[in-house]
C-alpha cells in the first residue's frame, strides 16, 4: 500500500470512528431525552390524578393499567361505538369536556369524532421507544385510519368473517365459495342482519363496498332482494339464529360465545372464499379527544396501552369469547384462536386504509336500499 493510499485508509477508519461516536453519542442524547420527558409526563399525570376513556368493548383491560399506575384513576365509559361517540359530541355542545381519549371503531372515529374537528393527534404522544418503533407493528408501521395519517391509530388487525355467521343444523359451510352464494335463492327469507346503515357493520360494509369482485351490485342485491329480516338488537339475532328461525346472520356479534356454549352457531370462514377475506381493526382504534382534561395522564396511558404489556393484556382480558388480535408482532398469540390470527398465505383486503374511510357513500346506498325495501310492505 503506497503512502497516499495509507493517508486515505487512516483518514477513513477515523471518519468512521467520529461517526460512530457521534451516533453513540445521538443515541445517548436521545435516550436522555425520551427518559427525561416521560419521568416528567409520569409526575404530571399522577399531580392530574386520573384519566377518562370512552372505551368500547374491551373495558377489562383497564384493570391492568390501574396496577401498574395506582396513582391514575381510570374512569371510563362503555357502550358502542356510535353510543360513545354521539355522548362526547352532545357532552361537547354542552361546553363539557369530559373524555380524554376514545377506544372504538375507527368509522366512528372518522365519520363522527374526526369530521366534528373534536381530535388532537394522537402521533405526538407516542413516546416509549417500543411503541415508536414501527417495526414492531404488523406491516412495520404504524396505522392510522386518517388521511392525515396522525388522529385515528388502528392497534388491531383482525381477520374477518364478514360478520356472517350460521346455524350448524341448516347450513353445510363447506357449500359456500363465494360471497355471491348467499345470494342463492335458498337463502331467501332466511337471513337476519344489523341494520346496515348502522355503523356495527362498518367495516363488512367497507369490505363489501370496496372490493373490485363484490361492489355495490351485491350491497344491493343482499340486502334489498334477500327478503331480510333486520334488527339492531345482537342478543336476539343470536338467538334466533341458535333457535333456527334463520340459517344465517349477518352482524351477530355474540356468536362465538354461543359456539362456546355448545349453541349450533358458528360463524363462516371466509377467508377461504373466491375473494378472500379481510381484516380490520373493528372496534380496536385510538383517538385522542382535544382539549383533553388530562392530557399527561393520557399520555402515560396510551404509551402503556399500545406496549407490549399493555397490547398482551388487551389480547388477554379483552373478550374471553373473542380474544383480539393486536397489530403488534412481537408479542406471544398463544391465547388468540387461530381464527382470529392473520394466516400466512392468504389473501385478505386491508380496510384500514384511509382511502376507505369516508363511510358516507356507503351509508347513502344502504339508505336507498332501505327505502326501497319500506316501499315494497
Amino acid at each position: 500500500m503506497g503512502y497516499g493510499q495509507k493517508i486515505k485508509a487512516a483518514s477513513f477508519v477515523t471518519s468512521l470512528a467520529l461517526l460512530l461516536l457521534l451516533e453513540m453519542a445521538f443515541g445517548r442524547a436521545a435516550g436522555a431525552d425520551w427518559k427525561a420527558e416521560w419521568e416528567k409526563t409520569l409526575q404530571a399525570a399522577k399531580k392530574e390524578g386520573q384519566v377518562a376513556i370512552y372505551f368500547y368493548r374491551y373495558g377489562r383491560l383497564l384493570d391492568a393499567f390501574q396496577k401498574e399506575y395506582p396513582e391514575i384513576k381510570v374512569v371510563s365509559v362503555t357502550g358502542r361505538g356510535s353510543q360513545l361517540t354521539t355522548r362526547i359530541i352532545a357532552e361537547r355542545r354542552a361546553d363539557k369536556y369530559l373524555a380524554d381519549l376514545y377506544s372504538g371503531g375507527a368509522n366512528g372515529a372518522f365519520n363522527v369524532l374526526y369530521k366534528a374537528k373534536a381530535l388532537d393527534p394522537l402521533k405526538p404522544l407516542l413516546l416509549l421507544p417500543e411503541v415508536a418503533d414501527e417495526s414492531k407493528w404488523y406491516g412495520g408501521e404504524h396505522r392510522y385510519a386518517d388521511p392525515d395519517g396522525k388522529y385515528i391509530y388502528a392497534y388491531l388487525a383482525n381477520p374477518s368473517d364478514a360478520q356472517l355467521s350460521y346455524n350448524a343444523k341448516l347450513v353445510e359451510p363447506k357449500t359456500f365459495n363465494s360471497h355471491w352464494d348467499l345470494l342463492h335463492p335458498k337463502w331467501r327469507g332466511k337471513i337476519v342482519s344489523l341494520d346496515p346503515r348502522d355503523t356495527g357493520l362498518g367495516a363488512t360494509m367497507q369490505f363489501l363496498y370496496y372490493h373490485p369482485e363484490i361492489g355495490p351490485e351485491f350491497i344491493r342485491k343482499f340486502f334489498g332482494g334477500m327478503d331480510i329480516t333486520f334488527s339492531k338488537n345482537f342478543p336476539q339475532m343470536t338467538d334466533w339464529l341458535a333457535k333456527e328461525k334463520f340459517a344465517i346472520c349477518m352482524g351477530c356479534k355474540d356468536s362465538q360465545k354461543a359456539n362456546n356454549q355448545g349453541l349450533p352457531v358458528d360463524d363462516f370462514d371466509t377467508g377461504g372464499w373466491k375473494e378472500g377475506g379481510s381484516f380490520s381493526t373493528g372496534g380496536g382504534s385510538l383517538s385522542l379527544l382535544n382539549r383533553a382534561p388530562h392530557p399527561n395522564a393520557a399520555k402515560v396511558f396510551v404509551n402503556w396501552f399500545l406496549s407490549p404489556r399493555g397490547q398482551k393484556a388487551l389480547q388477554q382480558l379483552g373478550d374471553p369469547h373473542d380474544p383480539p388480535n393486536s397489530r403488534r408482532i412481537d408479542i406471544s398469540k398463544d391465547e388468540v384462536p387461530p381464527g382470529n390470527r392473520m394466516i400466512e398465505g392468504r389473501r385478505y383486503f386491508d380496510v384500514v386504509r384511509p382511502e376507505f374511510a369516508d363511510m358516507k357513500p356507503i351509508f347513502d346506498l344502504a339508505k336507498e336500499i332501505m327505502k326501497a325495501n319500506e316501499q315494497k310492505r
